[in-house]
């Protein structure tokens, strides 16, 4: 293909020269490594969207065909063989465009080294090995090893490391473990090498989810022992079976005791995506698993799906995958990655979306763990000091400020169809939210005039406000942030006298043209404005024809993302306390002389403010506490509200 690192129309492929058949293309950059793998199901379609429209293209993806130098491609079959292909592309050349799922931390899990000759259980973290049997994964070692020394005293096998193994063999005498039945002592010879494997086995089934044998055995034996007048035997039989309880009951019940099921939940903003993951095995969730991915190209939640399923079930063992997989969206190819996922299994995968019941509710749990993780994420990532410090470089850079915006005020507008308008500002310092600095705004006389009047509403607002603070502490000719400015009164600093280095507004141009236009109006000159448009997270700044693309892992992006859906938060908080009380306003609250008490007192009487339209004084005259003269008022004041 030909290459260049000037424009991607110099190295678009030749009209006619690709196949309409599926397949799998790669871009490489100028030095020849591949930088993005895709599948498509015709190949001439897919790649053609790539430079039909270069200008349309979602950001990201115009800097991924920016860094491109050149494209192939490798026709195959099936959707499946691409799927097959595109995986193994993705494996091999690792690109830097391709989403790849990582963990938000290293999960344990419970792992058995059945390739041992005398295998062992113990907690193991990273990279699975071979011949290995893996449980969990736990979201703490703790929980492992609670599970672990209840289910010794059923199945004792080995938990020492290869050094106090060789040590107890050598001087023949066991551990601690050993002496108190949590071990087998396989070291010392008290079992042999196929009884302990045998146990082994039997703990793998147990936390496999056959559990109902072992307690059904162990049962009988308990009454067998008890009818033989072997009574110590049968007491450490039921604690045996009290202890196999106990671990069960670890493992919360949320399925039938028949159900084998993986759930997967998202939860995404316009950068990244939070993955979880619980494992369902015997009607019980046996684990969780968490991820985060950075977002390169604007995906679909089923293409999010595709991705998680082929990345994470590509190189798990086949007895590994459950039988039903519940995701919150089906793949574009279902039909394709459910069979490469049944090849794989060497049986049949069903993936679904459950609409309703239990497997609908675990979802939901499982997305709301998924939204938690991921601002926890956003929450880590925000709060580290040098974070901080090189997010707001990032944005002095890309802005083009005289110093980093150590104070930023974001402004955001609510409302229901052009009614209860209302504004939030949010305040962040230092890259930190400032919540004692947050202000609301009531927006009057605004009705249908959409956000861009109320954002120069706002802004007037907020800005005439520091301008009469400044000019109250003879600060108006000073440099912003020159001094204190103190209320004398209280001691504490004016609400609105300190100014931002930066205003973001939550929109694109028209709203940053209105944040500029009421600066103007004012003469502020020294504050720096910017929008944040959601759809593709770009930045705009006044008066520019073209917005400012951030990287999508810069930190400065991140940083103006967290602002603006605070703002966001904040403004619907405020919004949805206003249509509250709104709702609850009646026709009664006009009428004079009626208090609270009355008010109720009328419409428990009556049951509604219509029943009470409808009554006679007379009527009205019955509810204690209500006189002929406040009746005739009241009467007087519903039918003039139907006039």
């Amino acid at each position: 293909m030909a290459r260049s690192a000037v424009s991607p129309l110099s190295f678009r492929p030749a009209a006619g020269s690709i196949p309409e058949s599926p397949g799998v293309y790669r871009f490489k950059d100028a030095g020849g490594r591949v930088i993005y793998v895709g599948k498509a199901k015709s190949l001439r379609q897919r790649l053609n969207s790539y430079f039909a429209d270069f200008a349309g293209l979602h950001p990201r993806t115009r800097t991924m065909l920016e860094t491109a130098a050149g494209v192939d491609w490798t026709v195959v079959g099936t959707e499946v063989e691409a799927l097959q292909l595109e995986y193994s592309w993705i494996k091999e050349f690792d690109p830097r465009f391709n989403v790849k799922y990582r963990d938000d931390k290293s999960y344990p899990y419970l792992a058995v080294t059945m390739d041992e000759e005398f295998p062992r259980v113990q907690v193991m973290r990273g990279a699975k090995r071979k011949g290995t049997r893996y449980f969990g994964p736990y979201s703490h070692a703790w929980a492992i090893r609670e599970t672990v020394d209840l289910l010794l005293r059923v199945f004792p096998v080995r938990t020492c490391s290869a050094g106090v193994f060789k040590r107890a063999g050598q001087i023949g005498r066991p551990c601690l473990l050993g002496y108190i039945d949590k071990c087998s002592a396989p070291c010392v010879g008290r079992v042999t090498e196929q009884e302990h494997r045998a146990l082994a086995e039997d703990f793998c089934d147990f936390m496999a989810g056959n559990t109902s044998r072992f307690i059904k055995r162990l049962e009988r034996e308990m009454r067998e022992a008890a009818a033989e007048e072997e009574y110590e035997r049968a007491a450490r039989l039921r604690d045996d079976v009290q202890a196999l309880q106990r671990a069960l009951e670890k493992q919360a019940v949320v399925l039938g005791e028949a159900t084998d099921c993986d759930v997967i939940a998202l939860a995404e903003d316009q950068l990244e995506a939070a993955v979880q993951v619980f494992y369902v095995r015997g009607g019980r969730i046996r684990g969780q698993r968490g991820w985060v991915v950075d977002k390169v190209e604007e995906t679909t939640p089923g293409e999010l799906v595709e991705h998680f399923l082929l990345q994470i079930y590509g190189d798990a063992a086949p007895e590994s995958l459950p039988r039903e997989v519940l995701v919150p969206a089906l793949p574009p190819d279902a039909e394709a990655v459910t069979e490469l996922l049944g090849e794989h299994r060497r049986g049949r995968v069903e993936l679904r979306v459950p609409q309703r019941g239990d497997k609908r509710s675990l979802l939901e749990t499982v997305e709301r763990n998924a939204k938690e993780s991921l601002a926890q994420h956003k929450l880590r990532r925000a709060s580290d000091l040098t974070t901080r410090s090189k997010a707001l470089q990032e944005i002095a850079d890309a802005l083009d400020l005289d110093q980093a915006p150590l104070r930023i005020e974001c402004y955001d507008v609510s409302h229901t169809m052009g009614d209860d308008v209302v504004a939030s500002m949010v305040v962040f310092e230092d890259g930190l939210a400032r919540k004692s600095e947050y202000r609301r705004f009531s927006i009057r006389g605004m009705s249908g005039q959409g956000d861009v009047a109320s954002i120069h509403e706002v802004i007037l607002r907020r800005f005439r406000r520091y301008l009469e603070e400044r000019s109250a502490t003879g600060e108006l000719d000073a440099e912003p942030g020159g001094g204190e400015p103190i209320d004398p009164e209280t001691g504490k600093p004016r609400k609105f006298a300190y100014p931002p280095n930066l205003v973001v507004v939550d929109g694109g141009p028209a709203q940053v043209a209105a944040a500029q236009r009421a600066l103007d109006e004012l003469g502020v000159d020294d504050v720096s404005v910017c929008g944040l448009a959601k759809r593709l997270e770009e930045v705009w700044l006044p008066g520019d024809d073209q917005p400012v693309i951030l990287p999508r892992t810069s930190e400065g992006l991140y940083l103006l993302q967290r602002v603006r859906d605070e703002a966001h938060r904040f403004a619907i908080t405020y919004h949805r306390a206003k249509r509250s009380k709104s709702a609850k306003e009646s026709a009664l609250d006009s009428v004079p002389g009626l208090g609270p008490a009355r008010r109720q007192a009328l419409l428990r009487h009556f049951g509604s403010v219509k029943r009470l339209r409808a009554a006679t004084t007379a009527e009205i005259c019955e509810v204690p506490g209500i006189g002929p003269a406040l009746a005739e008022v009241i009467v007087s004041a519903l039918k003039g509200e139907d006039a």
